[in-house]
């Protein structure tokens, strides 16, 4: 019996040396076999907290309580580690582990993505390393081979008057003595140097603690950065694996919440109300694949693909979707006769009526960021990620969004922050401060939207009145994108194997 109690403490103490604490550089990869199951498991589970991590950067300043009070409960639901001083957090510290080096091999495939996959780790690791005391920092500076170290005590009262001095927020209001300051050589330091924010003396800085998680994170930055560089060279190899190639390839752009492909509001909207609601409920992607096909009576291949789901996911019927695409075409250049023989089967299919009848679910947001780009004379797309700024600008102001907000949003998109860009659109047309959620997909926006207005039901029923018509020319820019467009999953597979003749002809 004394022999089971002694291997299980030393079993139980194993595991805590292998994570001793709950913040690392994640310098060494794991070493173990986990099933498929456990590995799409942690990766989607720490894609929804970055993407948490970056939707409350924007949202909240960062460090605040809120940001902090937000962010903790997240860590926690998704059962990661929350807090720096919990000894038994084993499985939290394993998880973290593992999923941020699966998230690394999605990640690495472009320089866009490894931008985005940087900063969120680095907002993350900036929330955590404020909460090691100055016992579990000297560990953590050992445990990544960082050889800064704390001021003695009578360095500290030696020196203390030009700390003072030198070091803002410490003028007369703070003491010195109970505050912990490090030793940190002029190159770690010059960002700091550079703003006055630290005694410098004999090519040393004295950084204090609060200040000190720069000079760790521009650590962390250039260790994480060469190693998504090192990542991305071997990952030819690791794509020969027909198990991982999928599920690395779809989380580089994946989608974690409801696909809305269950059709429970079939049959509840009329085709009087389009109009209307493309202008109060619709995402700006669609509203603008809405304006053109009324403008031109004709979208091509990609944006049949991405407003005709869209419909269809709102609530559309297939026989309402047919007199739809119908009604607009024959006003154009296609008479009744070619769309039955042409377009009527593809939308058919497109409801599972044909083919194999599969239930195709809408686009997500990241699906129209990361795939099939527009070109010239195309208008699907994402209009915040694809769009020429100024043409952008110019199609907000015909919106009657307020200039400040029209740069709030081309703020965002210049940030590369598209979703939350569409965020600030919803709320700036639906004249609220939060919309207190995360947008992932166009229907979400729509069924949101609806929500907050108090539903289709009170849509003025309004004659079918196409927003003023402009130059018929693409307001979008032909752009060739830098990121390595990823395979999609199994699923997605399918879908666009089946998909291929939807709409085929333009």
């Amino acid at each position: 019996m004394q022999f089971f109690r002694s291997s299980r403490r030393k079993l139980e103490a194993d595991r805590q040396d292998q994570y001793p604490l709950s913040l690392q550089f994640y310098l060494q990869p794991p070493a173990e076999n986990i099933s498929l199951i456990e590995f799409e498991s942690f990766a989607v589970d720490r894609l929804k907290l970055l993407k948490v991590v970056e939707n409350l950067g924007v949202s909240y300043v960062k460090g605040s309580n809120e940001y902090n009070t937000k962010l903790e409960s997240e860590l926690r639901n998704l059962k990661f580690p929350y807090k720096a001083l919990l000894e038994e957090d084993y499985d939290a510290r394993r998880k973290d582990h593992i999923s941020h080096f699966i998230l690394r091999l999605a990640y690495c495939q472009s320089e866009e993505l490894r931008r985005w996959f940087i900063q969120q780790e680095m907002d993350l690791f900036r929330y955590r390393f404020p909460q090691l005391t100055a016992t579990l920092v000297k560990k953590f500076l050992e445990n990544v081979n960082l050889a800064f170290d704390a001021i003695s005590e009578t360095e500290k009262v030696n020196i203390g008057d030009k700390l003072q001095n030198s070091t803002p927020g410490f003028g007369g209001i703070k003491k010195i003595e109970e505050h912990v300051f490090y030793k940190v050589p002029f190159c770690d330091a010059v960002d700091l140097v550079r703003v006055r924010r630290v005694y410098f003396h004999g090519g040393f800085a004295y950084v204090p603690q609060q200040d000190f998680v720069t000079i760790v994170l521009n650590n962390y930055r250039t260790k994480l950065s060469k190693a998504l560089a090192l990542t991305a060279r071997s990952l030819p190899v690791v794509q020969t694996d027909e198990r991982l190639q999928p599920l690395l390839s779809h989380l580089s752009h994946a989608y974690v919440g409801p696909d809305y492909s269950t059709a429970k509001n079939t049959g509840k909207i009329s085709l009087e109300q389009i109009d209307a609601l493309s202008v109060k409920s619709f995402p700006l992607c669609m509203r603008q694949l809405h304006k053109a096909l009324c403008d031109n009576h004709h979208l091509r291949h990609g944006g049949r693909m991405q407003y005709g789901l869209f419909l269809k996911g709102i609530g559309l019927t297939l026989e309402q979707a047919l007199q739809f695409w119908k009604s607009e075409f024959i006003r154009g250049k296609v008479d009744a006769d070619k769309f039955d023989k042409g377009y009527a089967y593809s939308i058919r299919h497109n409801y599972g009526k044909e083919g194999k009848r599969t239930d195709y679910t809408p686009f997500s947001c990241m699906k129209i960021i990361m795939s099939n780009p527009p070109g010239q004379g195309d208008y699907h797309g994402c209009p915040f990620r694809h769009s020429d700024p100024e043409l952008l600008k110019q199609k907000l102001q015909s919106y009657k969004i307020p200039p400040t907000g029209i740069t709030q949003i081309l703020d965002l998109v210049k940030g590369m922050h598209y979703q939350l860009a569409c965020q600030k659109y919803f709320e700036l047309t639906h004249d609220v401060d939060d919309i207190g959620f995360s947008l992932n997909h166009p229907n979400q926006y729509f069924a949101e939207s609806q929500q907050l207005l108090g539903g289709i039901k009170d849509i003025k029923k309004e004659q079918r009145q196409p927003e003023s018509s402009q130059p018929k020319h693409s307001s979008q820019k032909s752009i060739t994108t830098t990121s390595t467009t990823s395979s999609l999953n199994a699923t997605e597979k399918m879908e666009l194997e089946g998909l291929e003749d939807y709409f085929a002809e333009d």
